[in-house]
């Protein structure tokens, strides 16, 4: 069982979700956990997951045509609505996120030469695309990738998308909650299967970006990009960057935390310099309201983590 999407709400109560139609539930910090996913959903696969409760979650199956829907539970995972269903075979879904617990979007990949934007104002009980128009024209063989639901994050109205896969990865960003967007280029290396996986943002200004190749994974070299001006620019890690390809990323509060299949490395000073603490194989990664991580990936494992990282001197 691969766990490849995780939304922590506090210490005690946390929902991850994956492969099959997983959607697993725990409300005392992991000791159990508790099966809550849709009854017939196992030719699922769940990519982007979003808990903002213990009993009210939405989340999205990735892929073309109708494999890819959002789901919405108000009680615990018991029932489960359809909130929306793909009808489209030319449009890929890959994320899912929300800036606050109202506004929420997804995004698929492009479509007409454009990516497809999804909103939703209700805590995600219902969606409705974007008008194209106010997205950038798509490179040629650009995608977002779906390895953890973090290819697509908000904050307060802002919104970043990461792409790759193209002849540049690019980030896309947007201040009015998704109807338009910029795209700005970045140093990260993409190729086919390659580019960026992952944003996490500090502030509206201060953020990473990190990805890799999913194919060939222990691959390093222009893996990780910081931005100081909210994504509008980005340099390239001139220091010790993650080294091997990183599918999820967070800010904790105290530091930026990546994860990938070949370990985990955190920065204290704004991306300039990482170190790596844990070489257990992780997909994706998520910070609490209270500050908690968590972090889950392959055979089911999912990580709490347990120790303050140094703060920068």
């Amino acid at each position: 069982m691969r766990l490849r999407c995780l939304s922590a709400v506090d210490r005690r109560t946390v929902w991850v979700a994956g492969a099959d139609g997983v959607v697993l539930r725990t409300q005392d910090g992991g000791d159990s956990w508790q099966s809550v996913g849709p009854p017939d959903g196992r030719a699922l696969q769940f990519r982007s997951i979003k808990a903002f409760d213990a009993h009210h979650a939405v989340v999205l199956s990735f892929g073309a045509g109708d494999a890819a829907r959002i789901l919405s539970t108000d009680d615990a995972g018991e029932h489960w609505s359809e909130a929306f269903r793909n009808h489209d075979p030319a449009a890929f879904y890959n994320c899912m996120t929300f800036g606050d617990d109202s506004h929420g979007l997804a995004v698929a990949d492009p479509v007409d030469g454009r990516f497809r934007i999804l909103r939703s104002t209700d805590s995600g009980r219902s969606w409705h695309e974007v008008d194209p128009a106010g997205l950038p024209a798509a490179l040629a063989g650009e995608v977002a990738f779906a390895a953890s639901g973090t290819c697509l994050i908000g904050r307060a109205g802002l919104h970043w998308l990461a792409t790759g896969s193209a002849a540049r990865a690019r980030v896309f960003r947007s201040d009015d909650g998704g109807r338009t967007w910029s795209a700005a280029d970045t140093p990260v290396r993409s190729a086919p299967d390659a580019g960026i996986f992952a944003l996490a943002f500090r502030d509206a200004a201060i953020g990473v970006a990190v990805g890799g190749d999913y194919r060939d994974q222990s691959r390093g070299g222009r893996l990780t990009a910081t931005t100081a001006d909210g994504g509008i620019t980005w340099r390239t890690v001139a220091g010790n960057a993650p080294n091997g390809y990183r599918s999820g990323a967070t800010w904790t509060g105290h530091e930026f935390v990546v994860v990938g299949p070949g370990g985990s490395d955190y920065s204290v000073d704004d991306g300039a310099g990482w170190t790596r603490f844990d070489d257990r194989g992780l997909d994706t990664v998520s910070v609490a309201q209270d500050g908690s991580c968590w972090a889950a990936g392959e055979h089911g494992r999912v990580a709490l983590l347990s120790h303050r990282i140094p703060a920068a001197r």
